[in-house]
């Protein structure tokens, strides 16, 4: 949804410049909207204060899963920074229930949640180019709605918009990364599958980039890292969400086993080719890295 030539253009603010936040920050400036960036690398830092004069800010800052759990501690130190009354998009991953539950503890803001689904190697074509926007709603009532469209008019076209509730667009989230991390253990498990055989792999991939039905993004359980669902997501949010739905669903042991699996044969996959095994003990600890021999890796 464009923004009319005769309408003026709300103040946009930016709370966080790493890739996902500058990505966005810059797709604004390029279509035309004055944007205020505020972060703790410079030069954005002396704009700390000017945030408060942003019509809509946009949060996109670290949300770590450690050993002790999810930390949105980061997104609640920075909310403060949004004037009373304007609106606060939180774009980082955050948990289903968190939105609704900043926004009894910040009420003078109106705190919304708008999922980004950036990957690294195409982060600025993706922030122009958005499969789905969804706006999120902390609370179901006219002032929530009437800033979620304004949100949305200043977004990117996308081929499927949506208002909703903000739990909605966070499992729609989780949904998403979910769904590529269980792609990425299959594909590991039907790899294994084929070298039992002596199959060649790129015979079935081949036919998997065939199939209608598949969704073939991560058919290659072999990359030059190593195999896995690494990065700076699938490991942090997996674990967080495994131990959230243990949480609300206490008496789903069935669903437990079938998170605690998935979990346990990635960090099989990660240690045995020396995958982003920083990540993986920064969610974890220490003690779930298996230190491979001295000078070699396990053979995929």
């Amino acid at each position: 949804m464009a923004v009319k030539k005769n309408e003026k253009k709300p103040l946009i603010g930016f709370i966080g410049q790493g890739w996902i936040g500058k990505a966005y920050a810059d797709n604004f400036e390029e279509r035309g909207y004055e944007v205020i960036r505020y972060s703790l690398e410079k030069p954005w830092t002396k704009n700390k204060d000017h945030i408060k004069d942003c019509d809509i800010v946009f949060i996109a800052v670290w949300t770590p899963t450690t050993p002790r759990g999810f930390d949105i501690s980061v997104v609640e130190s920075v909310i403060p920074l949004v004037g009373d009354g304007k609106i606060a998009v939180l774009k980082s991953t955050i948990l289903p229930g968190t939105t609704a539950q900043l926004q009894k503890k910040f009420p003078k803001k109106i705190v919304l949640y708008g999922p980004e689904f950036l990957s690294v190697a195409s982060h600025v074509h993706d922030a122009a180019h958005p499969f789905a926007n969804l706006v999120g709603m902390s609370v179901n009532d006219a002032e929530h709605y009437r800033a979620a469209e304004q949100v949305m008019k200043t977004l990117p076209k996308a081929a499927y918009s949506d208002i909703c509730m903000s739990a909605e667009a966070e499992i729609f989230k989780y949904s998403h990364n979910t769904s590529a991390y269980t792609q990425i253990i299959t594909f590991n498990l039907m790899y294994d599958l084929a070298q039992q055989f002596g199959a060649s792999w790129d015979v079935v991939n081949r036919a998997i980039q065939h199939d209608p039905l598949i969704s073939k993004r991560y058919a290659h359980p072999v990359d030059k890292k190593g195999r896995g669902a690494g990065g700076g997501c699938f490991i942090k949010d997996i674990a967080a969400l495994s131990k959230h739905y243990k949480k609300l669903l206490p008496h789903d042991k069935t669903a437990h086993k079938v998170f605690e699996a998935m979990e346990a044969k990635n960090i099989e996959l990660l240690n045995a080719t020396s995958k982003d095994l920083d990540l993986l003990a920064g969610v974890y600890g220490p003690t779930v890295v298996k230190k491979s021999k001295k000078g070699t890796r396990v053979r995929t």
